[in-house]
């Protein structure tokens, strides 16, 4: 807390999957999930949707919103390798960082939170061009974190559905700019695989060549989970 100025953030309830940026010497309440990092390469990894894919899958419901537990949606999640493929961790930082200022321009120009401006990203009917560039910008970020997987044969593009239809199809859900099922299956099927060799890889025993393959991890190593404060 004290080695950074800034956190981000994450409602441990919320109807918008957003990740916040804000000061870190405010005082948090207990529904709210704070993060001891604030650089844009992790912010850009923690609002693509390569993870809420892994969030919505894992997580629990309050009513019809989502509720973010750490156990769930962050500790098991695999975070991309630092290093290597087309994704750099500076490629990571760039988009987060466009992508942040972008919503940050729109919340203000708007007086309107996360809530109402993702409201906004997720209508179909909406056409404001601020809006619809931003709908662009997480497209890229989406693109920049599924190639720093080194995915490079994946290029899931969101539509507009709605998030579950009822029985009877009288009580559709709240419309989200997602990726199709199909996208969505490979993405969470690739993490949990990724995630199940991380931890083979863990339990491999030692031997006379741990040495070189250790210098071999840490040169490959993924990009460290945020520490949790709250």
């Amino acid at each position: 807390m004290k080695n950074t100025s800034h956190v981000l953030i994450i409602s441990s309830v919320t109807s918008q999957f957003a990740i916040a940026r804000t000061k870190s010497d405010r005082i948090f309440g207990h529904t709210t999930n704070v993060f001891c990092v604030a650089d844009f390469a992790r912010f850009c990894i923690l609002q693509s949707r390569v993870h809420e894919v892994w969030a919505r899958f894992f997580s629990s419901s309050l009513e019809d919103r989502l509720r973010y537990t750490p156990s769930d949606c962050l500790e098991p999640f695999p975070f991309p390798r630092s290093l290597g493929g087309v994704g750099s961790a500076a490629q990571l930082e760039a988009a987060g960082r466009e992508y942040y200022e972008a919503r940050k321009i729109i919340m203000t120009g708007n007086s309107q939170g996360l809530t109402l401006t993702y409201n906004r990203f997720n209508d179909p009917e909406e056409r404001d061009s601020a809006i619809l560039n931003l709908r662009l910008l997480h497209a890229a970020i989406d693109s920049v974190v599924v190639d720093a997987y080194g995915w490079t044969d994946l290029h899931p593009l969101a539509i507009h559905e709605r998030e579950w239809e009822d029985d009877n199809g009288e009580r559709p859900g709240p419309w989200r700019l997602r990726w199709p099922e199909e996208e969505r299956d490979e993405v969470l099927a690739r993490l949990l695989e990724l995630n199940r060799r991380r931890k083979e890889d863990e339990n491999q025993p030692t031997s006379r060549n741990s040495s070189s393959r250790g210098r071999r991890q840490r040169a490959n190593a993924p990009l460290d989970a945020p520490s949790l404060l709250i």
